[in-house]
């Protein structure tokens, strides 16, 4: 069992427990297990977007060849968005670039205390290979870390969501 000396609630602790534990599925896969705490403390909106992007690439690594992950919605007009983006603004925002069933762009924006995300298969349109911003969003983070554990700044800070998504709509 991880150590959970930086739980504040029973939730923390139960979350941060599950997923350095790597938490066991249905069909025998593991979810990601959580990223490493950063040297300098991330804000809610930073470690909402890295877990996220975590339980995202974990999804998508389930999906076949044939959908995409998508955001299913109760009692909206077109049920599920499809994922093109995810970001953050510190203190408190998390943000989704998707789009709807025609293609139009949806930008949704969520305060962390209101964050509730229903990831959703959703077939992909066309003959083209499915999107996988998960993976995308993933190997930006692992990057990114990278950058900071080689420059040896010593902050830990990041350069938060900039460079975070292919479509530029994650900036502060």
């Amino acid at each position: 069992m991880a150590p959970m000396d930086d739980a504040h609630t029973t939730a923390d602790a139960f979350e941060a427990s599950a997923l350095s534990a790597r938490e066991l599925r249905e069909d025998g896969d593991h979810a990601p297990a959580a990223p490493p705490p950063a040297r300098k403390p991330r804000s809610p909106a930073e470690w909402a977007f890295v877990r996220v992007v975590a339980y995202l690439k974990s999804f998508e690594d389930s999906l076949d060849e044939d959908h995409e992950a998508a955001m299913g919605f109760a009692g909206g007009p077109d049920g599920a968005l499809r994922i093109r983006g995810v970001g953050y603004s510190a203190p408190d925002l998390v943000t989704f670039a998707c789009t709807d069933r025609r293609g139009a762009p949806v930008q949704l924006i969520q305060h962390v205390s209101q964050l509730n995300v229903a990831l959703r298969a959703s077939p992909k349109p066309g003959d083209a290979p499915p999107y996988r911003i998960g993976f995308r969003l993933a190997r930006a983070l692992e990057a990114e870390a990278a950058a900071e554990a080689e420059a040896g700044d010593g902050d830990g800070a990041g350069a938060g969501p900039d460079g975070a998504s292919d479509d530029g709509t994650d900036a502060p």
